[in-house]
């Protein structure tokens, strides 16, 4: 939009004045930042005690532990892992996502456990605004002296009290450009009285991940006539090049969220087609589904145990089992795109959070998890370009012309070989795999699958060579909105 104010008087001589409001090479550029920890223990007049903190930019590997203890006997603080992650893309638009995880904690020698605690922040901008949100963040199983904790401030006994999901948002921006910032912490417990080895006022935070991101500063340009005054003011919006978020036929922008009717290009590099051998699919975007407003993605069928690979070079994330997605997973590309595999079966062993995949590799195995239960074998394959993750769970788009795309290779079988299946907290094992790790996880080249590769993939694995693979039991992660 441009608005125009004019002042008519004699024109004499004509200055013509840029004036931002950022300075500097990226004045006109937008901007994303994201950081995220897993556990952070203040302690009056100590220092505090913490794992690891990422932030990006600059980009930077996920902060992964094997486990954290506090002290080393964990008689306040334990936990299985803790994982904490942040990235962000600027390029027409901005992106930021942050997100922390911590696997079977205890606080107290046990007052307090949760299975699974996982925060995630997300931000962006669009045609022509910023959003975010918070969505996937939860603690799984939440316990306090053996009862369920539900509600979003709990007190603790005599001595503390609990915040769940404490969350800020801010869209503010001092030079007057479209932008989104939010913080969430899952757990906060503040301790008001002397317990467990800690004193009054010291505090505990379980997850925290902060993504902000923001639209180009607005220009202003002046136009000054001197030494009588005629003055021209003109604003321009900053309208982000590209195609803006429009509703699928059937949509209405006025009643509840509807499938988005645009496709992005993908650039970050070579993709592929995310399941190895002979499929069917159809396109079911957008479709009405019963738990959720439409279906986020398409259905690949085939048979349990078949390999679903990297559909790009990325990383790993949220590795795990919900209750809709059954076993899945989700792959972050070098653009920042996000990619979601749903009702597998089991994992591959090198899948697991943080984990950097090439096109092709296996990442896991078909199956019907989750609330795919009794359905015939497929993958639910979602697409989520970094344009439109300010939508939150709704900036998916129609997979279809995507895979249509991507090459796909159909022939030789894979044998049965070992993987892993989370464990499911308050629940089942999920249903062991028809066929699991192979002896070779790469199986892809540049020009996508090599038949090559894959007969040395089909290298037979020694039996005391596959028990090193297995990996038994993995505390499932919290639950996030994929969709089945």
């Amino acid at each position: 939009m441009t608005v125009r104010r004019r002042l008519a008087l004699p024109l004499l001589l004509v200055v013509l004045v840029f004036v931002s409001t950022s300075s500097g090479d990226d004045a006109r550029t937008p901007g994303a930042v994201a950081s995220a920890w897993a556990i952070r223990i203040s302690i009056p007049n100590q220092s505090a005690q913490a794992t690891p903190s990422v932030s990006a930019p600059p980009a930077a590997q996920p902060a992964t532990t094997g486990g954290f203890a506090y002290p080393a006997d964990g008689s306040i603080l334990s936990a299985a892992s803790t994982t904490a992650a942040a990235s962000t893309t600027v390029q027409q638009n901005a992106a930021a996502k942050a997100e922390a995880d911590v696997t079977s904690l205890s606080l107290f020698k046990g007052e307090l456990t949760a299975d699974a605690v996982t925060s995630r922040a997300s931000a962006g901008t669009g045609y022509s605004r910023a959003g975010g949100n918070a969505n996937g963040s939860t603690a799984v199983n939440l316990r306090f002296q053996g009862q369920p904790v539900s509600g979003t401030r709990v007190q603790l006994a005599d001595w503390g009290q609990l915040t769940i999901g404490a969350q800020t948002i801010d869209t503010s921006s001092p030079d007057g450009a479209a932008a989104y910032h939010t913080t969430i912490t899952e757990l906060d417990v503040r301790l008001t009285a002397d317990h467990g080895g800690l004193p009054a006022g010291s505090e505990i935070q379980i997850g925290y991940a902060d993504a902000a991101a923001h639209k180009a500063p607005r220009e202003t340009t002046t136009t000054t006539t001197s030494p009588t005054t005629t003055t021209e003011t003109t604003t321009t919006e900053d309208a982000t090049a590209g195609d803006a978020p429009r509703l699928r036929p059937n949509g209405s922008a006025k009643t509840k969220p509807e499938p988005l009717d645009v496709h992005p290009k993908l650039t970050a590099g070579h993709y592929v087609f995310p399941v190895y051998g002979s499929t069917s699919y159809i396109d079911t975007f957008g479709a009405g589904r019963a738990d959720v407003t439409y279906h986020h993605g398409d259905d690949i069928f085939g048979s349990l145990g078949q390999p679903l690979v990297a559909c790009t070079d990325g990383i790993v994330f949220s590795v795990g089992f919900n209750k809709i997605g059954g076993n899945r997973l989700w792959i972050v590309d070098g653009q920042g795109n996000q990619f979601y595999y749903a009702h597998l079966s089991a994992f591959a062993t090198t899948a697991v959070n943080g984990a950097r995949v090439k096109a092709g590799q296996v990442v896991g195995f078909m199956g019907n998890t989750g609330d795919a239960e009794g359905t015939p074998y497929h993958l639910h394959f979602e697409v989520h370009p970094v344009s439109f993750l300010y939508l939150g769970y709704d900036g998916a788009v129609d997979p279809t012309p995507y895979l249509n795309a991507w090459q796909h290779q159909q022939d030789l079988p894979f044998p049965i070989a070992g993987g892993w299946v989370p464990t499911i907290p308050g629940g089942n094992a999920a249903p062991e795999p028809g066929a699991i790790l192979l002896g070779m996880s790469d199986i892809s080249t540049a020009d996508g699958l090599d038949p090559s590769s894959l007969e040395r993939a089909l290298a037979p694995v020694s039996p005391s060579a596959l028990m090193q693979t297995l990996v038994p039991t993995v505390p499932a992660p919290a639950g996030d909105l994929g969709r089945g």
